[in-house]
């Protein structure tokens, strides 16, 4: 694997981890009085803030993957990877945050057709 396709993976991976946390971390959050108090515009500002770190993370990684940029992917390519990285940082958050989430069989086979989609977009 060539640097580039390194550091694309990489920065996906810390931009999922930031969205994530701005998508469903309120969630988790509202176990805090003080954040439960907030009313729900206070809780888009706040994930709004941590999304900008998401962003932060996401343009770079799409940069330097993209084909167009010198990169080694397409645009397909590219968001393909980036839905798989998605599914794997929600499936631990989830997990480990909420405590109520089970990762059951259809949703290892629902993974197994997108890990699919990916051998796919890939084949010439």
């Amino acid at each position: 694997m060539n640097l580039s396709a390194f550091y694309t993976v990489l920065l996906l991976v810390v931009s999922n981890v930031f969205m994530t946390f701005a998508w469903y971390g309120h969630l988790k959050m509202k176990e805090y009085s003080w954040f439960a108090a907030l009313p729900i515009i206070g809780v888009i500002c706040i994930s709004w803030i941590i999304a900008f770190f998401e962003y932060c993370f996401q343009v770079p990684a799409n940069r330097i993957g993209f084909q167009g940029n010198g990169g080694p992917f397409s645009l397909m390519q590219l968001k393909i990877i980036q839905e798989v990285i998605t599914l794997i940082v929600f499936v631990l958050f989830s997990t480990l945050a909420f405590k109520t989430e089970t990762f059951r069989w259809n949703h290892l086979l629902a993974f197994f057709f997108i890990i699919a989609a990916v051998y796919l977009v890939f084949k010439k």
